[in-house]
């Protein structure tokens, strides 16, 4: 799996989780929700903005003809996850997985504001059941950025008072799931919500208003802590945490204004939140994607290696991730999240090699990592991006909902089932 021999010793313990994540919003199709709306009132204006906010992709010419169409803005019935999910659940059997993170789709569940939809509770617990009969542990997500649009025209998560509903929910779906279920995010990326939402106005609400941020944020590590303890309050069996996606920040040079921002701007990413909420955390959640490095106060990075999104691709750095978050807050690790957009299919296979192999480094350098969940199973709505950015293990056509292992996918599925027989 690399060059280097000493790389090539991996040893992952038999517990160890392998598997795939997806969202509801982006993978089910026919949902109603904030975004669903949002998706309609946009996606013109999005379609006539791409060439301005896309053109300079290396991926340009091969995505025009999507990202200028305004259909690649609405999520529409995408590739109907939610009606074919047991074919689905079958890839990951075929990849040799052992689990997989998903999320409920609130909206689904609580369409108005305290009237629980049955037909919906029982789809999940079926859901749940589906993935257990194969031996799949399913790892549920409550928040990944959608929300009901009753809730969000009362202020969203922009008033505290708010974080009551939210609460409700996680305890009424998580008693409905019962012992189906062990492991559970709370929230998924908290602070890419917020500043995509609040400040750089990519997402409904489209706000730019700092204020407005903090208050998010704040307010979502209030809903964690919440959530957290009446979930616990249900059963101490759960276990509980959020999803964090953590960029590495790193000092280019040896300049004492390289290396203080570098430092400020990893407490801002990581830690400003993770101190709020770490003591109602069983686990930590880690989403990585990105590295930073900095000169000055400013982010420099190579860009020898791009993804699709034009994302400078670091894999390895996530040995650095792990070890740094593991040594401040002494709590096991499972990777909720860690992939590339990448259509041909050119670079997925290098990405995963070099992020096992760093994975494997903290481990062996005394790091708690208990599993690998990688982004994404399938094809998904890459929320803003809209359809054209293929993330999944599988490909997806969307005029005919047909499902396809790319050879990357295939190539690890392999890999998992040698590290699951060591």
């Amino acid at each position: 799996m690399s060059d280097n021999k000493n790389d090539n010793k991996l040893d992952f313990p038999k517990r160890f989780l392998w598997g795939a994540s997806v969202s509801a919003h982006q993978v089910e199709g026919g949902n109603h929700n904030q975004w669903s709306v949002w998706e309609l009132e946009n996606a013109k204006a999005r379609a006539v903005m791409a060439e301005r906010e896309l053109g300079k992709l290396d991926s340009w010419q091969q995505i025009e003809l999507e990202a200028k169409n305004p259909q690649n803005y609405v999520s529409g019935d995408l590739a109907d996850h939610y009606g074919r999910h047991k074919e689905d659940f079958d890839l990951l059997k075929q990849m040799n997985m052992n689990a997989f993170r998903f999320s409920i789709e609130w909206s689904r569940i609580e369409p108005q504001a305290g009237a629980w939809n049955a037909a919906a509770i029982k789809h999940y617990k079926d859901y749940v059941d589906e993935l257990r009969k194969r031996g799949i542990e399913p790892i549920v997500t409550l928040f990944h950025f959608t929300l009901p649009i009753w809730f969000s025209e009362m202020g969203g998560f922009e008033k505290r008072s708010n974080v009551k509903y939210f609460t409700r929910f996680a305890k009424k779906i998580i008693s409905e799931l019962g012992t189906s279920v062990r492991l559970i995010i709370t929230i998924n990326e908290p602070e890419i919500y917020a500043i995509q939402s609040y400040h750089f106005g990519n997402w409904p609400p489209a706000m730019d208003n700092n204020f407005k941020f903090w208050r998010v944020m704040n307010n979502l590590a209030f809903a964690h802590r919440q959530a957290s303890k009446a979930i616990h309050g249900l059963s101490r069996r759960y276990k509980v945490s959020v999803s964090k996606n953590s960029k590495l920040y790193h000092a280019g040079d040896d300049a004492l204004l390289s290396r203080v921002s570098a430092s400020v701007m990893q407490y801002i990413q990581d830690d400003y939140f993770i101190k709020k909420v770490i003591h109602h955390c069983d686990f930590l959640g880690v989403n990585y994607y990105f590295t930073s490095r900095i000169y000055g106060n400013r982010t420099h990075n190579p860009n020898d290696n791009l993804s699709d999104l034009g994302w400078d691709l670091q894999p390895s750095d996530i040995q650095h991730v792990l070890e740094r978050l593991y040594g401040k807050y002494k709590k096991p690790i499972i990777i909720t999240e860690n992939g590339i957009a990448d259509a041909n299919d050119e670079k997925r296979q290098w990405w995963i090699t070099k992020t096992i192999v760093g994975i494997q480094k903290a481990m062996n350098n005394g790091v708690k990592v208990e599993g690998y969940i990688h982004w994404s199973l399938m094809d998904n709505f890459e929320w803003a991006y809209g359809k054209w950015p293929r993330f999944g293990l599988a490909t997806v056509d969307y005029r005919t909902g047909e499902r396809k292992l790319r050879s990357s996918a295939i190539w690890f599925g392999r890999v998992i089932k040698k590290m699951r027989e060591l």
